[in-house]
């Protein structure tokens, strides 16, 4: 070609340095700038991740340079979180049994939780139940009130869903009262489901819950003014049955969807090396008194 051409190679090359990496380069900056419009929360790693199922040869820093350098980098902001946990009540309190238990399949081990969302006057509450193993949000419930029947129709629905093994699944939660009163822990043994708790003051023993629930504001809720219960039901059903569940790429599962962890579960080749759900050195031993 350099002499069809009658150039030098060594004038080829200095040509070719001087234009086709930066041919290359526009072209993964386009295909990063198109994946980041439209998923907007998303950090470099998962930014990364979608380039690689697109075919494009990157690591997660040429990435992070890319994305500074075109102001794409997400923000995060502090959220104010009011209590929606009142552990203050009689009833029994049930020993941590999650903390060392890692799930190798699904229907082990669910986590719950309860948060707030802000309407344009006033708050609603969600109640949301997910699986251990495959972070897919199996069961939720929004309402204006934090009583027990608001946890009791996230858990129904997680029930009526999932086909579970008596004796074999492990319902972990915080000591909140919706968890530990008597009509929550009649439904819990009435299908042969073993409670856990969480100890005091460690929000590390439901962390998967928590990082769930903080993954839900920053990428749905925060930013939004819904103007009543209706409306914030609406999008976050959505955001959860849809994009949670089948879309959102999460780390803990070799950057795959809940959705697609369950139909393979092969895809998540490091499970075993993963932390148990619940462990943390930073809170207080476990002991046989809870």
């Amino acid at each position: 070609m350099c002499a069809l051409a009658q150039v030098s190679r060594a004038g080829y090359y200095r040509h070719w340095l001087a234009t086709t990496p930066r041919t290359a380069e526009t072209a993964v900056r386009d295909a990063l700038q198109r994946l980041a419009l439209d998923h907007r929360h998303y950090g470099y790693r998962r930014i990364t991740a979608l380039l690689r199922r697109q075919g494009w040869t990157v690591n997660h820093k040429r990435v992070l340079r890319l994305m500074r350098e075109d102001n794409l980098l997400c923000l995060r902001k502090a959220a104010f979180a009011p209590a929606t946990t009142d552990s203050r009540h009689g009833w029994r309190i049930f020993p941590n049994l999650a903390w060392r238990l890692q799930p190798s399949a699904i229907n082990q081990l669910w986590v719950a939780d309860i948060t707030y969302v802000r309407l344009a006057e006033g708050f609603a509450y969600l109640a949301v139940m997910l699986d251990a193993f495959s972070r897919r949000a199996i069961g939720w419930a929004m309402a204006d009130h934090l009583r027990a029947e608001l946890a009791l129709e996230a858990l129904d629905m997680a029930l009526a869903g999932r086909a579970i093994t008596p004796g074999l699944l492990v319902h972990h939660s915080d000591r909140g009262v919706q968890y530990a009163c008597r009509a929550y822990i009649d439904r819990l043994e009435t299908h042969a489901i073993q409670p856990s708790m969480s100890r005091v003051a460690c929000p590390y023993d439901n962390a998967m819950a928590e990082s769930f629930i903080k993954t839900l504001k920053h990428e749905e809720v925060d930013g939004r003014r819904y103007r009543d219960l209706a409306e914030a039901r609406q999008a976050i059903v959505h955001f959860l049955a849809q994009v949670y569940n089948h879309q959102r790429l999460h780390s803990a599962l070799a950057y795959h969807a809940p959705a697609e962890v369950e139909a393979n579960p092969a895809l998540m080749p490091t499970a075993a090396k993963q932390p148990a759900p619940g462990h943390n050195q930073n809170c207080p031993e476990l002991s046989g008194s809870q």
